[in-house]
């Protein structure tokens, strides 16, 4: 079975729609829809936005279901520089932009419990969706993702997360999707669509692109259950 998370309706609605045999169970105010894709056998939840939203929701997807891996998909803003809205960002590693101990002389980033600042995805998941992506006509990235409990619209904090941490894209539920999934041994992939800037026009930007954003990144998945139907 395959784990999928997406925090608003408009990033897992396309994969619901498309589940044969689909059956919705809730925990913890969280949806769960089961079925195959194809012939895959899938889970696909619904967390709602933040990090402590998405966390809950991975470890009931790892407790109750138990797939083989994770993966995290949905939208973002761009951050490094280069990035355009449409692109789509592979994560090669996740960091909480927000999570700061440097009072107590750890370097800003670290994770207590995880004991580390960059949460590595896995490398072959992330390349066999990073292969899908490259057939189509958009731009691919590869990079830090960065995931706060904000939403950023600002130059200077956009800047802070770039300069601090190397971020190619930010949003609000990945790096804690991966601190759980670090922490229960669970390999975990962050496939993410760029739907502003992370600036000042962010407020404006991403209600008009979120959703042809999210699209996107549905389509890579589908593109990617298909293959590996193929094996």
């Amino acid at each position: 079975m395959i784990g999928i998370i997406g925090a608003m309706e408009c990033e897992i609605r396309g994969l619901v729609d498309i589940m044969s045999g689909v059956t919705c169970q809730k925990f913890a105010s969280k949806s769960f829809y089961t079925g195959k894709i194809g012939s895959t056998e899938c889970v696909v939840a619904l967390s709602s936005e933040g990090k402590v939203n998405s966390a809950v929701c991975t470890q009931i997807m790892i407790d109750k279901y138990d797939p083989d891996f994770i993966i995290n998909t949905g939208v973002a803003g761009g951050v490094g520089s280069g990035i355009s809205i449409g692109d789509i960002v592979f994560a090669e590693s996740v960091v909480q932009h927000d999570y700061d101990v440097s009072a107590l002389g750890m370097e800003k980033g670290y994770v207590y419990g995880i004991d580390c600042i960059y949460g590595r995805t896995d490398e072959a998941l992330t390349r066999e969706l990073m292969e899908i992506a490259e057939g189509m006509s958009i731009g691919v990235h590869s990079g830090v993702v960065a995931s706060g409990d904000q939403f950023i619209s600002s130059r200077e904090k956009k800047d802070f997360i770039r300069s601090t941490f190397g971020a190619k894209a930010c949003e609000m539920e990945a790096a804690a999707i991966g601190h759980v999934c670090m922490l229960n041994g669970k390999p975990f992939a962050v496939i993410r669509a760029i739907s502003d800037g992370s600036d000042d026009g962010a407020k404006v930007d991403f209600p008009v692109f979120a959703e042809a954003a999210a699209k996107t990144t549905i389509e890579i998945l589908v593109k990617f259950l298909k293959k590996r139907e193929q094996r």
